[in-house]
């Protein structure tokens, strides 16, 4: 093959098509909620990009730094030739496997973004000429075919975004994941853990501000795709822990009573004063959690690595138990 391919599996009216249909579902229920994927234009993944930078916010740095001392296990364990990476993005999360994985062949990105998949392969066939780069252009939440590539292979899911899917949604993502996989190919599953409150609300509400306009540029991307009139100074940032279930939630709090039209769905969007806008949800782990959320889909956790609380790195194998078939 050639050293960098690059495959569309979404096509390029997809994107549009599905925030039409996620605003209007999501802003004509009650309470009112946006998927977290709305956020990542381009001045939104340069916010997020600050927020990896904060003292406050640990999950990218303590990632990394657990990334840097596991790898080696890793590809001793895994002995892979084939690395898949969901949301890859820049790439940058997988360098450290990509470094160790001494007999990789293939690495395949898996991305929404065109411009980040092209960006990332060029760069990385360029540092290592002897790596083939296949990117995919996919959503990997509604379903993933995957090039022919030598086994085994390690599907790798990082920066602990399995947390920003309700549990509905991992179970359908964990269940297509396990069907992707064959004997001796291996799941690397990174997961942010359960700590103290006070550590996670500052993780999410920065002393800066940046996470407020991070959370806030979501109707920004509104305001431009969809023609809606949005006025980010009439919501406020709020940072919520829910205990019974685990997980931050962030959301947008309406300052006064107002309507937000939105032309291109023909919509007027009512907001009552203190109204709260849901627009991410990220769940926090146990290690007997992520393992029984493996074994209900047919993935058994065969090692786990952890920084001390902070995050934890969970590899899992297919098993050989029978396994459901919902959500496939």
């Amino acid at each position: 093959m050639s050293p960098f391919l690059i495959t569309r599996t979404l096509p390029e009216e997809t994107t549009d098509a599905a925030l039409r249909a996620d605003v209007r579902r999501g802003l004509t229920r009650t309470p009112k909620t946006l998927p977290p994927k709305w956020f990542y234009d381009a001045h939104g993944s340069d916010l997020f990009e600050k927020i990896t930078e904060l003292p406050e916010y640990y999950p990218a740095r303590a990632e990394r730094e657990l990334l840097i001392a596991s790898s080696a296990d890793i590809a001793a364990v895994t002995g892979a030739r084939t690395l898949i990476e969901l949301g890859s993005g820049s790439s940058e999360k997988t360098r450290h496997l990509l470094d160790a994985l001494a007999d990789l062949d293939t690495y395949v990105p898996v991305d929404v973004s065109e411009s980040a998949l092209t960006r990332a392969g060029h760069a990385l066939v360029e540092q290592r000429p002897g790596l083939n780069v296949h990117a995919l252009i996919a959503d990997f939440t509604t379903g993933l075919a995957l090039p022919g590539t030598p086994g085994p292979r390690l599907l790798a899911f990082l920066g602990s975004t399995i947390g920003n899917l309700l549990p509905r949604e991992r179970a359908t993502l964990l269940s297509s994941i396990r069907s992707l996989l064959s004997p001796g190919d291996a799941l690397l599953l990174g997961t942010d853990l359960v700590k103290d409150e006070p550590s996670l609300i500052a993780a999410y509400d920065d002393a800066a501000g940046v996470t407020a306009a991070f959370n806030k540029n979501v109707l920004s991307v509104l305001n431009r795709e969809l023609g809606a009139d949005f006025d980010l100074d009439a919501f406020e940032h709020v940072v919520r822990w829910d205990a019974e279930n685990e997980w931050i939630e962030m959301r947008l709090r309406s300052r006064t009573d107002q309507t937000v039209k939105i032309p291109a769905l023909g919509l007027a969007v009512d907001f009552a004063a203190g109204e709260e806008l849901r627009t991410e949800v990220s769940a926090k782990f146990r290690q007997q959690v992520v393992r029984r959320e493996l074994a209900l889909w047919g993935l058994e956790l065969t090692h786990w690595w952890s920084a001390g609380q902070l995050c934890g790195l969970a590899l899992a194998q297919p098993s050989a138990a029978p396994w459901p078939t919902q959500g496939r």
